[in-house]
C-alpha cells in the first residue's frame, strides 16, 4: 500500500482513451509533467502472455553463467542478447549496478536501411518458445507505447499521429532484468540513480519492491503500481524534445529489507526509442520567453544514444 505522496499519482486507464482521447491525454500528460511518471491500468497486454514471459525470464537467468555468457557480445554495447552481472553503471555513480540483463530489439528484414546500426537479435535455444513469446510481447509493448505517444502528442498540442513517423522502425528495446539476492554489506542500491535514455519507458510491475523516484522536492518516493498496471516514465529524449516541459525523472532500485535480501528481483522494462535517424529538435511550442531553448543544437537519436551508452559503460570510448 502506498502511504507517501506518490499516492497522488492517480492511475489512468488506457481503456478510456478511445471514448475520451482528450481527457485521457490531459490526465496522462499532467502526471508526466508533475512526476515524469504515470501509472497506467488496462494497458491491453494479455495477462497469459505476461505470465509466460515472467516464467521464461526466470528460467533464462537460472541457466549456468557459462551458458549465458555464450550469448554475450563483447563490445556490442549490450544492444542484444546477454549482459553479465555488474556490467552497467549509472552516470556519475561509484558502484556498478547489481543486475544482469537480456535485450531484445526490433526484427528487421534483410537489407533494411537501419541494419548497420540496429543489431540482429540473439535467440537462446532454451527455454523453449522464448523467441515467439518475446516477439509477441515486444509487439504488444510497441502497440501500447504508440497509443501513449498519441496521448502525449495531444497533450503537447501536436497532431495525434505526430510521433508515428518518429518511431517507425524505431530502435526500441525490451529488457529482461534480474537482480540476484544481495548480501547485508552490499551497496545500498541494486540500480543507481539514473534517468532513462529513450522517449518513454513502459514497465511491468515487479513482484519485489525497490523502485523509487526522486520527487521535485528531493524526496525518494516508492513506486508500486496496482496489480496488473504498468509504470510509464519520461526518458531523456522526450525531455530534450520538450525542453523539459515533460521531465525525465531520476529513479533507482534500492536493496530490499533484510528479510527479503535472499530473494531475486525480476523486472521487464520496454524502452521505446525513435528511429536512429530521427532528429531530436526542440519543439517550438515548448520554447518561450520564460522557457528558453536549452538545446539549440539538434542531434540524431542514434548519436544521442551512443553518447549515453558511453556514459553508462556499455560502450567504451
Amino acid at each position: 500500500m502506498l502511504d507517501t505522496p506518490l499516492a497522488d499519482i492517480r492511475p489512468v486507464s488506457l481503456a478510456d482513451q478511445a471514448a475520451d482521447p482528450d481527457g485521457f491525454a490531459r490526465d496522462f500528460g499532467e502526471a508526466f509533467q508533475r512526476y515524469g511518471f504515470a501509472i497506467v491500468r488496462d494497458h491491453g497486454i494479455d495477462e497469459g502472455l505476461i505470465a509466460r514471459a515472467w516464467a521464461m525470464t526466470e528460467a533464462l537467468f537460472a541457466l549456468p553463467e557459462e551458458q549465458k555468457r555464450g550469448w554475450y557480445v563483447p563490445g556490442g554495447g549490450g544492444a542484444r542478447g546477454y549482459t553479465p552481472f555488474k556490467t552497467e553503471i549509472a552516470k556519475g555513480a561509484t558502484h556498478v549496478d547489481l543486475k544482469e540483463f537480456w535485450h531484445i530489439g526490433r526484427e528487421l528484414p534483410a537489407g533494411h536501411r537501419f541494419a548497420a546500426v540496429m543489431s540482429p537479435n540473439i535467440w537462446p535455444d532454451v527455454p523453449e518458445g522464448f523467441r515467439d513469446t518475446f516477439l509477441e510481447l515486444f509487439a504488444a509493448f510497441d502497440a501500447a507505447g504508440s497509443r501513449l505517444l498519441s496521448a502525449i502528442a495531444r497533450y503537447l498540442d501536436l497532431a495525434p499521429d505526430w510521433f508515428e513517423r518518429a518511431v517507425e522502425d524505431g530502435n526500441s528495446v525490451l529488457r529482461l532484468l534480474h537482480y540476484p539476492p544481495v548480501t547485508e554489506d552490499a551497496p545500498n542500491v541494486r540500480a543507481g540513480a539514473h534517468e532513462d535514455i529513450n522517449l518513454i519507458t513502459l514497465l511491468l510491475g515487479a513482484e519485489e519492491a525497490g523502485l523509487e523516484l526522486l520527487d521535485r522536492d528531493d524526496r525518494w518516493l516508492p513506486v508500486k503500481p496496482p496489480e496488473g498496471a504498468m509504470v510509464v516514465n519520461v526518458g531523456d529524449m522526450l525531455q530534450r524534445l520538450t525542453n523539459h516541459v515533460l521531465p525525465s525523472t531520476t529513479h533507482r532500485v534500492v536493496n530490499p529489507p533484510p528479510e527479503r535480501r535472499g530473494h531475486s528481483r525480476y523486472s521487464m522494462p520496454f524502452f521505446l526509442h525513435p528511429a536512429p535517424d530521427f532528429v531530436i529538435k526542440t519543439l517550438p511550442g515548448c520554447v518561450s520567453a520564460d522557457r528558453p531553448n536549452r538545446y539549440p543544437e539538434p542531434i540524431t537519436a542514434h548519436d544521442y544514444l551512443h553518447e549515453r551508452l558511453v556514459e553508462i559503460g556499455l560502450i567504451k570510448k
